[in-house]
């Protein structure tokens, strides 16, 4: 991954074979994504990289992120359950997202139109991170598929392990296991993850 700012506008963020290609998305919407960033700055936000992305900071904390795809590109908002979002124009990056927490573009015609509302919508941002409000923490209850019921039910250990888990790593298996097509896959998963389970990791930790 990228540690510099510049590389992310010029070349991507290094986390894929088409870094420095002209396939790169972060090429492919350039112009969009400097307008982002121009607005971004232009907000007084502290620009650095993470996860390979230009992230924008204010008063210590994370305000938003920028972010490049095959499909659109995007300003994601951190601690987007905090955001009234009145214009209706953030959406949730996947069905596993709590809050509406990106807008998304495919030209930077739209970045131009929505100008006036990003930058509403940073300045409200700022305003969260000064006053340092944080998102309440939904207590989402994990609804587990019911061949790992059966494997908890049947391995005493193995579901004393699971139920220590944080709810975060108890998700990831739930996540990992209803995207399995079939019970068969799904119960060969579970075997795969037992090692891991007993060691406290989530699904996707090594």
């Amino acid at each position: 991954m990228i540690t510099e700012i510049e590389d992310f506008f010029t070349k991507g963020c290094g986390r894929c074979a088409r870094f420095d290609t002209a396939d790169c998305s972060a090429r492919v919407w350039g112009d969009g994504l400097l307008a982002l960033r121009a607005l971004c700055r232009e907000a007084g936000l502290v620009e650095t990289v993470k996860w390979g992305h230009p992230c924008y900071m204010h008063a210590g904390r994370n305000v938003a992120l920028i972010g490049a795809l095959r499909g659109d590109f995007r300003l994601n908002f951190f601690d987007a359950a905090l955001m009234a979002d009145p214009d209706g124009v953030m959406e949730r990056q996947g069905a596993n997202t709590q809050h509406p927490d990106t807008i998304r573009f495919t030209d930077a015609a739209r970045v131009a139109a929505l100008a006036p509302v990003i930058r509403a919508y940073l300045a409200e941002a700022k305003g969260h991170a000064e006053a340092g409000r944080r998102a309440p923490k939904a207590a989402a209850e994990v609804v587990l598929p019911e061949e790992l019921v059966a494997a908890l039910d049947a391995d005493p250990g193995l579901a004393e392990a699971f139920h220590a888990l944080t709810p975060g790593r108890q998700k990831s298996y739930v996540i990992n296991l209803n995207g399995a097509k079939g019970a068969e896959t799904r119960r060969r998963r579970i075997a795969g993850f037992r090692e891991k389970i007993l060691a406290g990791k989530g699904a996707t930790e090594r």
